[in-house]
């Protein structure tokens, strides 16, 4: 967005003003519409919240119920926390009348929102930012107070505690904010208006809800500049395409690499650019590598069970694999939820005698046991699947937005409140990003395989029982699986944290590695050897607990994806000529990425 013509004085002209001040009132007359149109389509439908505030509203009740049945408790917290803003006040006073003074409290390390130096060198900002901090601190200790509280009602306390927290942040407001202040300065209000603009813009873009733009959408096309990796599509159904890349050496290992991503987002997290495609990288190795493209599902596929996704996804790439290279044995990958699908397909194999289809097993950021999920757990209860139930049943799907929501609050300052700060208060355009590009390309979620896996897998944690759950009428007994697995989990992964990751090692019974990734959910994967970025923690040893194989780790430096490559390269096979997608007895479909990755929920 350009800025409008300035005067000498760094102030906008009149008539530029006026124009603005049009467009904007006709902006926000259609975002008006468009809300009020959305408001009465939910109020028909029965709209459905990723957060339900029934559950919060019992879960702070409850809180401040405990919380009143020990006054002394509650008298000595809000003694130490007056005692601090004193000290606070003392240390601004002190500073105010331009003398030295210690900083009675500092952001925790990494805290990204008080960098500008006028957080620390102004004495008023430095205040706000010191009094918000003791504050949040004596807030979320306050979460943590109430005794008896039962465990999943604590952690509802928790987690919108800290969403409150982060909202009322002194960084998140024009007025108590400097980096907006000086800017609002220097361009004589325009990038007030601006960001006033990119807000409304936001807002119609959601159709009267907030839809926060993370990047710049229109930098990025799936097949121009992300998902760029060459290969065909080699074969499709009504849940997925296959797609087989073009080898980049001449001989390859005989056993092909089939790869399972999830469904809640899209494959090309996995191929987003040729620097740091995890794809194009396994190909450069010699791999002969294929990938499940998933369809994004509408109303039509509402029936689509786990156990269609099961046959019609990693058991039908077996078949058409089989058809392309003449190979009856695969490597096998799954990541996230696709490594539940991995683990679930190779039991059923196993249990009808079968397992040999699969030579060796790996299962990126994939949780087996549901027993401690983490913060995701927050959104996933009774009332709230029961919620999910009604909404999917009338409507065939979960909307993408949900799911995009949930993860957004599990990291709210990062993928919320910082681009309201860089988009709203200094009218910034958002960047061009090609992780955020692909975060945003959200999918929808068919009504039956969610329900089963909502309820089955997540809540009642039946995957890790033997016969807990059945597919495809096969009871499934992760103990029947020894194929040599590979288990790699993320040390900061807020979605599949990584100590309920590691029972999987346990769960199965063949030869298993786990390996420690450094970072998250995806920077923990997605970490090219070039890039020389994060390393990661190897032990030999499973013992029970996973604190204890951490304590005995040795620690890497750089990608574990070497690490992986040898132990892969061991499950592989001789080598062979390479094979060209079509030369097998399946012809090219159409070029990849395929057409059913291009498919946006908005479409």
């Amino acid at each position: 967005m350009t800025n409008s013509p300035e005067s000498p004085n760094n102030q906008p002209k009149p008539e530029a003003v006026l124009q603005q001040m049009s467009e904007v009132a006709q902006q926000t007359q259609r975002v008006l519409e468009a809300f009020w149109k959305q408001q009465a389509e939910e109020s028909a439908s029965g709209g459905f919240s990723v957060s339900d505030t029934s559950s919060i509203n019992t879960a702070f009740l409850d809180w401040s119920t405990k919380l009143m049945q020990d006054p002394g408790k509650l008298m000595e917290s809000q003694f130490q926390f007056w005692q601090e803003q004193m000290n606070v006040w003392q240390s601004f006073a002190t500073r105010a009348a331009g003398g030295e003074s210690q900083t009675a409290v500092q952001p925790e390390p990494g805290d990204r929102r008080f960098k500008d130096p006028a957080w620390s060198e102004d004495v008023v900002c430095d205040y706000l930012k010191q009094s918000y901090l003791v504050s949040a601190k004596w807030l979320q200790g306050m979460a943590n107070e109430a005794d008896d509280l039962d465990p999943k009602e604590q952690e509802r306390v928790d987690f919108y505690t800290r969403q409150f927290i982060s909202a009322v942040s002194p960084s998140n407001f024009a007025l108590t904010n400097p980096a907006a202040l000086k800017k609002a300065k220097e361009t004589g209000g325009q990038s007030l208006v601006d960001g006033l603009k990119h807000m409304l813009g936001d807002l119609e873009k959601g159709r009267g809800k907030l839809k926060i733009s993370m990047t710049d959408e229109a930098a990025f096309e799936v097949g121009k500049n992300v998902a760029t990796t060459p290969g065909q599509v080699v074969y499709q159904n009504d849940l997925m395409q296959l797609i087989q890349y073009t080898p980049t050496t001449e001989k390859v290992f005989k056993k092909p690499l089939l790869l399972v991503p999830p469904w809640i987002n899209k494959f090309y997290i996995l191929d987003l650019q040729p620097k740091n495609s995890f794809i194009k990288h396994a190909v450069d190795q010699g791999h002969t590598v294929f990938i499940v493209s998933w369809v994004n599902p509408d109303e039509s596929l509402a029936h689509k069970s786990f156990d269609d996704y099961m046959m019609d996804g990693p058991l039908a790439a077996l078949e058409a694999i089989k058809q392309a290279t003449g190979e009856e044995s695969v490597n096998m990958l799954g990541f996230c939820i696709g490594g539940i699908l991995v683990s679930s397909t190779l039991a059923y194999l196993a249990a009808n005698g079968q397992a040999k289809r699969v030579t060796s097993a790996t299962f990126l950021t994939s949780l087996f046991d549901f027993k401690e999920t983490g913060e995701v757990s927050v959104f996933i209860d009774d009332e709230q699947v029961a919620q999910i139930e009604k909404h999917v049943s009338e409507k065939g799907y979960l909307e993408g937005s949900h799911m995009a929501n949930m993860f957004s609050m599990m990291r709210e300052n990062d993928l919320i409140w910082s681009f309201v700060v860089s988009n709203y208060l200094l009218g910034r355009e958002p960047m061009a990003f090609d992780l955020l590009y692909w975060n945003g390309d959200s999918t929808r979620l068919p009504a039956t395989m969610l329900l089963f896996y909502l309820k089955e897998v997540y809540q009642q944690n039946l995957l890790r029982e033997p016969g807990g759950i059945s597919m495809a009428g096969t009871p499934i007994d992760l103990r029947l699986i020894k194929t040599p697995t590979y288990f790699l989990a993320a040390k900061d992964d807020h979605i599949a944290p990584w100590q309920s990751c590691y029972p999987g090692s346990q769960l199965l019974s063949g030869k298993n590695r786990f390996v420690l990734a450094a970072s998250g959910h995806i920077a923990g994967v997605v970490n090219p050897p070039a890039a020389n970025k994060y390393g990661h923690w190897t032990n030999s040893k499973l013992p029970e607990d996973s604190t204890e194989w951490l304590e005995h780790a040795d620690w890497h430096e750089g990608s574990w994806w070497t690490d992986w490559y040898a132990w892969l390269a061991r499950r592989s096979g001789t080598q062979v000529a390479a094979r060209t997608p079509g030369s097998g007895k399946l012809k090219p479909i159409e070029d990849a990425p395929g057409s059913y990755v291009r498919v946006r929920v908005s479409d």
